[in-house]
């Protein structure tokens, strides 16, 4: 079989639109989200390789902040710059700050919008059906040794039932790799292909443009623009509204959150629920878990629940705003202190990447890392097909399964694997689906 000639690169207005579609429809948390640009970026468009995407992936999971908004920023640089960088990581956020800002408005005024929900309901088995075609894909591809199954599947039993940080996995992971690689290389390689299979590989996507070079100068310059962004608005909140504000105390607090986030939102949302429930007294904990269910049903990362939290935080203490404008005030310090250091570190970090890329001990290294990941993301995956097949579980039991997210989920997996449906017509028709079930079973 011939082989494909490389894709054109993409014009910044074509990737643009591809952004602003994935802003929209990147649901299913983390695990969802990269399965989505894997699907869309490497297998479809081949606007980047299998082996840098799985690289770029392990960058972002050793950054705090949201891995998932971050490798979105670290391709759409890879393929224009800084413009490039900007424009995908806004735009993985934009829409789901809207959204989850009228969804919150919606919470507290007690209105309640069935055909909302329904929908909803209808994306949880698309979400699962991503999420598991995610670990078909990745798994095939990352794990090609006996070694590095048996990395993924410790990992998944370190992070699913003893808790371990996510951190020490990765850590623990890239330690292993690095001294996997020297004892035994071919159960630790360094990479899915190097050399002239890596050049071969490459040769079928696009060709990028050479990164810019890191320089003391660049790192500076792009250091103080974005404290400067960072600061500058919870300064501003400062002197205005006082140290003892709601939104004053909210930057300082959400500042302080985006420094600790390894892991993605689960792994920093017992910090944040202590913190803001029981220290603040923002909002109480039944508040906080229905933040989680709205932030898991909207596209955009899982962490966007911390602008639910500034939300619900303003509006219960408005000091000397009205609560509309102190909820809407907290949103916008909560979201923008949780997003914007986000930036800071890939910018900062994404020159060394290509560098890394051709260390054969500091690939081995991020060659296990992935395979780590692997189990991560199917320790998400698992998080989330419980809460959705199992709505109503406690600990003192499951109860019932929810038959028509089990179903779909099967369906909507067969669907995408076997009939190779795409991604956006399997959202879709599961979304009606669960519209047209709330119409038949009120």
């Amino acid at each position: 079989m011939e082989t494909p000639p490389p894709p054109a690169a993409p014009a910044f207005r074509e990737a643009l639109r591809y952004w602003i579609k994935l802003g929209f429809i990147s649901f299913g948390g983390p695990a969802g989200q990269i399965a989505l640009m894997h699907k869309e970026l490497v297998e479809k468009r081949r606007w980047i390789s299998e082996s840098h995407f799985l690289h770029a992936l392990n960058f972002c999971m050793l950054l705090p902040g949201p891995e998932a908004q971050q490798l979105a920023t670290y391709l759409g640089w890879r393929l224009h710059g800084a413009k490039g960088g900007l424009a995908a990581g806004v735009l993985f956020v934009l829409p789901s700050m809207f959204i989850l800002y009228a969804l919150s408005w919606v919470y507290l005024v007690g209105a309640e919008v069935p055909w909302l929900q329904a929908i909803f309901h209808g994306l949880l088995p698309a979400v699962i059906a991503i999420i598991a075609s995610a670990l078909l894909r990745i798994g095939r591809k990352a794990l090609k040794s006996n070694a590095l199954w048996c990395i993924a599947a410790l990992s998944f039993m370190a992070i699913f039932f003893f808790k371990i940080s996510f951190v020490y996995i990765i850590f623990a992971a890239a330690f292993v790799g690095w001294i996997g690689n020297r004892l035994a290389p071919n159960q630790f390689p360094a990479g899915g292909s190097h050399g002239a299979a890596q050049l071969a590989e490459e040769a079928n996507f696009v060709v990028l443009p050479l990164p810019v070079k890191a320089s003391w100068t660049r790192t500076l310059r792009l250091s103080l623009t974005c404290l400067a962004c960072w600061w500058l608005p919870v300064i501003a909140l400062i002197t205005w509204l006082g140290w003892e504000s709601t939104q004053a105390q909210q930057g300082i607090f959400f500042s302080k959150a985006a420094l600790v986030t390894f892991g993605g939102a689960y792994a920093v949302l017992p910090y944040v629920a202590q913190q803001a429930v029981e220290h603040h007294e923002w909002l109480t904990h039944a508040q906080m878990m229905s933040g989680l269910a709205l932030a898991e049903t909207t596209p955009g990362p899982l962490i966007m629940v911390l602008q639910f939290v500034g939300f619900i935080g303003g509006w219960q203490h408005p000091g000397i705003l009205t609560p509309a404008w102190s909820a809407t005030l907290s949103a916008l310090i909560t979201t923008w202190v949780t997003f914007v250091p986000c930036f800071l570190f890939v910018f900062l970090g994404a020159p060394h990447v290509e560098h890394l890329r051709r260390q054969p001990r500091l690939a081995a290294a991020l060659t296990t890392i992935t395979a780590a990941v692997v189990g991560v993301i199917l320790n998400l995956g698992v998080q989330f097909t419980q809460h959705a097949l199992w709505p109503a579980r406690t600990g003192a039991g499951w109860g019932s399964m929810d038959i028509f997210v089990a179903v779909l989920a099967i369906a909507a997996l067969i669907a995408m694997e076997r009939f190779k449906i795409g991604l956006l017509p399997v959202i879709g028709a599961c979304a009606l689906l669960g519209l047209l079930a709330h119409w038949v079973v009120p």
